[in-house]
């Protein structure tokens, strides 16, 4: 059955986050209770607004934010790349502790935030999909690809659904020449989760998120079953961006992960 958000009470965690902000914004008039979550309060709450701080990689915490959530958006944790000491606490242990309040608490519909870095080792322009062999690009990628895994196990066993969004560069207006590719404007990002949250029977799906791009590298697959379609393009920035690009034998310029590829290692 869709989800009726004005009937629901939806729990947006790293609702403090740049796109936590903007789907704040976007949703609160859309459902019956918002409930808010992050490591600090939130401001400014307003009359369908629940205000609920918790560290992802507290458990006990974890439960008593899931219980009466009817769906999640899970947009909290790390959420660029990272000492590997650094990610796992929020985006692993955290996701498991998610997982496991929704199943205790009845939750069963997730959007889970994952991210191109689960792929961001395959070449500029080579055409890829949600069915592609991962090839992470750090810490931070193969995190997300520990969500996706919790996701399909907690859908096989528990019945949980998950709509895994793995989003490109979702920035008010794109950045430099790579975002001619994988641009995601927020006009849609709200259409994209609006589409995962409420279609029916969605079961447990991995979908790109990025805008109608004609550079795009990922395909659409699964756009169909959750009712997604992009409406804006990073085309009419091209003259703009297309020379604003890293030295092109870089790492950073060949692979699709972009600047992550720049970051790190780390040493103690």
């Amino acid at each position: 059955m869709p989800l009726e958000l004005s009937k629901q009470t939806l729990l947006p965690t790293g609702a403090a986050g740049t796109l936590g902000r903007a789907l704040r914004a976007r949703f609160a008039p859309r459902c019956q209770t918002l409930r808010l979550s992050d490591l600090g309060p939130s401001a400014g709450l307003a009359a369908n607004e629940q205000d609920q701080p918790c560290n992802l990689a507290d458990r006990a915490g974890m439960e008593a934010l899931l219980r009466g959530v009817d769906a999640v958006l899970h947009f909290g944790g790390v959420s660029v790349e990272n000492p590997f000491e650094t990610v796992a606490p929020a985006n692993i242990e955290g996701v498991f502790n998610l997982y496991e309040a929704a199943r205790l608490s009845g939750a069963r519909r997730i959007v889970f935030a994952s991210s191109n870095h689960t792929t961001g080792c395959y070449a500029q322009g080579e055409a890829i999909g949600p069915d592609s062999a991962p090839r992470p690009d750090g810490y931070y990628g193969v995190s997300k690809l520990f969500g996706e895994n919790m996701a399909s196990l907690y859908w096989d066993r528990y019945g949980i659904e998950t709509v895994s969004l793995r989003i490109g560069t979702a920035t008010p207006e794109p950045p430099d020449r790579r975002g001619l590719s994988t641009w995601l404007s927020l006009d849609d990002l709200e259409r994209l989760v609006l589409a995962a949250l409420t279609a029916p029977d969605v079961g447990c799906l991995t979908v790109y998120g990025v805008s109608a791009n004609p550079a795009r590298w990922w395909s659409d697959a699964g756009w169909a079953q959750i009712g997604y379609a992009p409406q804006d393009s990073a085309e009419a920035w091209r003259e703009r961006l297309q020379d604003l690009t890293p030295p092109p034998e870089s790492p950073e310029a060949r692979l699709q992960g972009g600047s992550f590829l720049g970051i790190g290692p780390w040493t103690r």
